[in-house]
């Protein structure tokens, strides 16, 4: 099964920018707030997907990195940033959220559009959590979201859409014994050519408390450092 590839990375980079392009003024607004902004500005967008938040910042004069493991989702991102690519302001590169290293320190990691949520249990989500407090900057933020349990619940349904660009039939559903949502996804986008390509594509969000992800930033140290700050949680509780 096609999990993030070409073809669904292509429709993504088409239909499912506005988070991205929505978020990201309101977290520059937030970061040049503050004190680091002005000596870091060296961002890491986590999950980077087709590049669309980068994108922002970049525009804004930033250093953007960005790290994603699709592959697919990577060739848009460089693509849909290829000027700063070529300067060397931008780079996009595969890794695993939950296991990556930096030679440089950032000022902000950014990690949106429930992109955390992807993991499959709270112990992955603690090795992120390690792996972006080992390389953010002294006074450094960390911005995220997640869906949480009464957000995901509603889940539940058959959703599909068809027009000239895609048809797409989207099956959800809530498994609240697992504290998992899951979507799978089947349908035709189409090619400049003209021609249909088909994908198959599922994707799964797991639930965390926010009791245990609060223990486990804390466990890693982002609290105990009072020159780390933690943003984000936004809860439907």
């Amino acid at each position: 099964m096609e999990t993030y590839g070409n073809v669904f990375a292509g429709l993504y980079n088409k239909k499912w920018s506005n988070f991205a392009l929505q978020a990201a003024p309101r977290i520059l607004k937030y970061y040049e707030q503050q004190d680091i902004s002005r000596n870091n500005n060296h961002v890491l967008d986590l999950c980077c997907g087709t590049g669309h938040l980068a994108h922002y910042f970049l525009k804004k004069e930033y250093k953007v990195t960005g790290i994603d493991l699709s592959s697919g989702m990577l060739n848009y991102a460089n693509r849909n940033n290829s000027k700063y690519v070529e300067t060397g302001q931008a780079r996009f590169v595969q890794g695993d959220a939950t296991d990556f290293t930096l030679e440089e320190k950032l000022g902000l990691v950014v990690s949106t559009f429930d992109a955390l949520n992807h993991l499959p249990d709270i112990e992955a989500l603690k090795r992120c959590f390690r792996a972006v407090y080992n390389v953010t900057d002294d006074h450094g933020i960390f911005i995220f979201d997640l869906n949480t349990n009464k957000g995901l619940q509603g889940w539940t349904n058959i959703v599909i859409e068809d027009n000239e660009e895609s048809m797409i039939v989207s099956r959800s559903f809530y498994d609240e014994m697992n504290s998992r949502a899951v979507t799978h996804m089947t349908g035709f986008s189409k090619k400049p050519n003209g021609y249909y390509e088909r994908f198959v594509h599922s994707i799964v969000n797991t639930c965390f408390r926010l009791d245990a992800v609060k223990a486990s930033l804390l466990e890693v140290g982002w609290k105990k450092n009072p020159l780390f700050q933690i943003e984000g949680f936004i809860s439907f509780d």
